[in-house]
């Protein structure tokens, strides 16, 4: 009898999932292509669907339903900035020479790094405007691959410091989980075509990216397998199976083969991990579980691929927190002060 009941259960569901993306995907269809009817965006609740279907299935977005699916840009109080000249004066009135890029994770995007700004009082992009920065916040389909998100972002930046209303004296990426791996690839194909901006690339930080992949991203293909197998189940591990190129990219990581540092810009590698710091545990969760997401030992590309790299561990930290903390915003104001001259 409780598999009878299991069976019930599992089928409205799956029915209730099926029937509601239907009707997503027409009024999201209907949305686009009249531009009529509320824009998903304008809540917290559709903000939150809208950046994790397109890391979900971005690429099929990308491919079957393009007016659906984000391009790679520039983004200000909720709307695109075009890099024009006229367009990026109007948005960036006081802009500086010095550019601070901040790119979002797999299904974040650019609002991702106001996370606990009430509680902070400040985010890590005002912190480094008030100490001299423009940040430009980016918003990329995170359901593509990692290299084509990283050849459009080298292709924007180009434009962007074409047509900066003033010279651009420095570049600066922070990269949050993918976007540290999107970063690496765009300073990579900047660097092999007609230098345009990576020889102002004076840092690079990634925070809880993998480097070395992403043992979760490992979990769902493992875990896709063994749900199929059950009727109760079969429905999510077909979602599993289904998941975009984006996430199979975490779960390889990326070598230096396929994304060489800058030899002139210094990489500042930034790890997580649950627990408290103290507790007898600690150590064995750092190697573990790391930040529940990312382990330390590929967010630091386990001391291989970027051994002269700045770190920064923060213990009792998870993923997420990661995006807006103290001790990240100390190391971030610190690394990138304008007023620094390292030799890199």
């Amino acid at each position: 009898m409780p598999r009878v009941v299991d069976h019930g259960i599992a089928g409205a569901v799956y029915a209730g999932i099926g029937v509601g993306m239907r009707g997503a995907s027409l009024g999201l269809g209907a949305v686009a292509t009249t531009g009529r009817g509320p824009r998903l965006e304008d809540s917290r609740a559709g903000r939150f669907l809208s950046r994790s279907v397109i890391g979900l299935v971005g690429d099929r977005l990308a491919r079957e339903r393009p007016t659906l699916a984000w391009p790679m840009s520039m983004r200000l109080e909720g709307a695109d900035v075009a890099p024009d000249r006229e367009s990026l004066a109007a948005a960036h009135p006081s802009a500086g020479p010095d550019l601070v890029v901040f790119l979002p994770g797999l299904c974040e995007d650019e609002t991702a790094w106001d996370r606990q700004a009430d509680r902070h009082g400040t985010t890590y992009p005002t912190a480094l405007a008030a100490g001299g920065w423009t940040p430009l916040m980016l918003r990329a389909n995170t359901g593509l691959a990692v290299q084509d998100n990283g050849a459009l972002l080298a292709a924007l930046l180009a434009d962007v410091v074409g047509e900066w209303p003033v010279p651009v004296g420095r570049v600066a990426l922070v990269g949050h989980s993918m976007g540290g791996l999107v970063a690496r690839v765009a300073c990579a194909v900047d660097a092999a075509g007609p230098a345009a901006w990576s020889p102002l690339v004076t840092d690079v930080v990634t925070i809880g990216t993998p480097h070395l992949g992403a043992p979760l991203a490992g979990w769902a293909r493992s875990g896709s397998a063994g749900l199929a197998r059950l009727p109760e189940t079969s429905a999510f591990g077909r979602i599993l199976d289904q998941r975009s190129v984006g996430i199979l990219d975490l779960e390889r990581g990326l070598d230096l083969d396929a994304a060489p540092a800058l030899p002139h810009a210094r990489m500042r590698l930034i790890s997580g991990s649950v627990g408290s710091p103290g507790a007898p545990m600690a150590r064995l969760a750092t190697r573990a579980l790391g930040d529940l997401l990312v382990r330390q030992s590929s967010a630091t590309g386990g001391g291989r691929l970027f051994p002269d790299a700045d770190l920064l561990h923060v213990a009792g930290a998870d993923h997420f927190s990661l995006l807006n903390h103290p001790d990240v915003r100390r190391a971030l104001l610190d690394w990138l002060d304008p007023g620094r001259h390292e030799d890199v």
